[in-house]
């Protein structure tokens, strides 16, 4: 069986080889000739595809934790939801996290992954005290911050080689709950003022409503909190229900995404309402569905992400909704959040601006639409996330990471582009 992405396209035939010791991984290395790391299969496009895959995930043993601290070491294939298992009913939690915890902690480092928390804690790499990786000879390296293989791994996609164990710092908590603030915006730019009037709370993320229109565009439901402070700490995992199959492609169109849009946005109190939820309806609601990417059928689906600086972020995000709006191809899922400033890190996605990400469907005519979403990006200075992207072009791509030429040389210069490819790494030739 042939392992793909979470978009479950591009399909190809590929070759798997498990990850279950560092003498077997240094044979395997010496033999084989390109391949990419593949963790539990949660980035969406190509990225961690290719004809040969070394599959990390079960080299996922915890290793150390440094209780007083809050700092634990654990090899790569370890997945968030293992960690927060362990640790929160010790008083701790994840610094930065995705809205998903069912990604390993190599694939956190290699996409440098982000959360609610950006425009506070910044990337996951800021909570990595270090790393061990092994080179294309061979070699194990440890990296900590400022060590120019640290700057071109996270965020590098697994183009620097074998990402094996990290230490990654902790925060503290004192409960398993939030206190979330879900505040309803009737166009973008209450949305917008929304977002600045409640920068100050730790978390932030909007779900926005992309087939509105005129005096609509932009509407959204904002969720802020923060952790509560009652000391209960027995965190269990919500127990989830899963897809069984994939749907028929035409279930999910513009009727039903207009009618879930409607249902979803009027659920919500007008002006603002408050409530205490758990960390996993806050962070992780959509890990509570199994297999939910079966919902876009069989033929897959994309998610488009992108980043604007924060000074065009509004007329860009108006432009691109319009666009989005008029061709009826929107998602029920699009998510806008709130960034900090822009790390070190030659090829991490976060700027200082605004983030919208949205699920499509693979269908006729979808890529053009893309294709032209791209062009505002440009004209607007932003760029492309890559642990989301299946379709980017090489110029679009660059053009969007200034620090592009500095990891390509990188790359050349230690030999990494003969060992570790994927399918992304060659179309956009990095």
């Amino acid at each position: 069986m042939s392992l793909t992405s979470w978009g479950m396209y591009p399909r190809i035939k590929n070759k798997k080889t498990s990850l279950k010791s560092l003498q077997k991984l240094k044979e395997y290395m010496s033999q084989s000739n390109e391949f990419i790391s593949f963790g539990n299969g949660r980035s969406y496009g190509d990225s961690a595809i290719n004809e040969e895959i070394l599959h990390v995930r079960q080299y996922n043993h915890f290793l150390e934790f440094d209780e007083e601290r809050g700092h634990l070491t654990c090899q790569a294939g370890v997945l968030l939801s293992d960690i927060l298992d362990s640790v929160v009913k010790r008083g701790w939690f994840l610094k930065v996290t995705p809205g998903t915890k069912l990604i390993t902690v190599g694939g956190a480092i290699a996409s440098d992954v982000h959360g609610k928390n950006h425009h506070i804690e910044g990337c996951f790499s800021e909570c990595v005290e270090e790393f061990s990786i092994m080179l294309e000879d061979g070699e194990i390296s440890t990296c900590k911050k400022g060590d120019e293989l640290f700057l071109a791994t996270c965020g590098g996609m697994g183009l620097t080689g074998v990402i094996l164990t990290a230490t990654i710092s902790l925060k503290r908590i004192n409960s398993q709950y939030i206190r979330q603030k879900t505040i309803k915006t009737s166009n973008l730019q209450e949305t917008f003022d929304a977002f600045e009037a409640h920068s100050e709370q730790p978390y932030s993320v909007a779900w926005i409503d992309c087939l509105a229109k005129d005096e609509n565009l932009g509407k959204c439901l904002l969720m802020v909190g923060d952790f509560a402070d009652d000391g209960d700490l027995n965190y269990k995992s919500k127990k989830k229900f899963s897809i069984p199959f994939n749907f028929p492609s035409f279930a999910l169109n513009t009727l039903s995404v207009k009618a879930f849009n409607w249902l979803y946005y009027a659920k919500a109190p007008n002006g603002v309402s408050k409530q205490k939820v758990g960390i996993d309806t806050f962070f992780y609601p959509l890990d509570a569905i199994g297999n939910w990417n079966r919902i876009y059928g069989k033929n897959g689906f994309t998610q488009y992400q992108f980043i604007l600086p924060k000074d065009v972020s509004y007329d860009g995000l108006k432009e691109i909704l319009t666009k989005i709006s008029e061709s009826g191809k929107g998602s029920f899922l699009a998510v806008l959040k709130l960034y900090g400033e822009e790390n070190e890190n030659y090829l991490s996605f976060p700027i200082e601006g605004y983030s919208l990400a949205l699920d499509f469907k693979i269908e006729d005519g979808l890529f053009e639409l893309l294709d032209e979403l791209d062009e505002i990006v440009v004209k607007y200075d932003g760029r492309i996330y890559l642990t989301k992207d299946v379709r980017v072009s090489e110029d679009t791509f660059e053009r969007g990471y200034p620090q592009i030429d500095k990891f390509r040389e990188y790359r050349k210069k230690n030999n990494m582009r003969e060992k570790f490819n994927s399918l992304q790494s060659k179309r956009v030739n990095i």
